[in-house]
């Protein structure tokens, strides 16, 4: 066996070992917190943009979506 050989095969025995041992286990009372809401990507800043858009020109609600009203000003 040369030496590059030994090399590759140290490479592929660290990168199967990386593998096996990042794994890691969930327990079935974890598995609620994958669906979390911290868990979502955000929006895209587009998507930000287009929705802070689309709120403005309705004019029946807030300028971050947040509270909303009937469009008079006065929420």
């Amino acid at each position: 066996m040369d030496a590059r050989t030994r090399i590759c095969a140290r490479l592929l025995l660290l990168f199967t070992a990386g593998s096996l041992f990042s794994c890691q286990t969930v327990h079935e009372y974890n598995k609620m917190y994958l669906n979390d809401a911290e868990m979502v990507l955000n929006a895209r800043k587009v998507q930000k943009t287009e929705l802070n858009f689309l709120l403005y020109r309705e004019g029946a609600s807030g300028a971050n979506g947040g509270k909303t009203g009937g469009g008079c000003g006065c929420n």
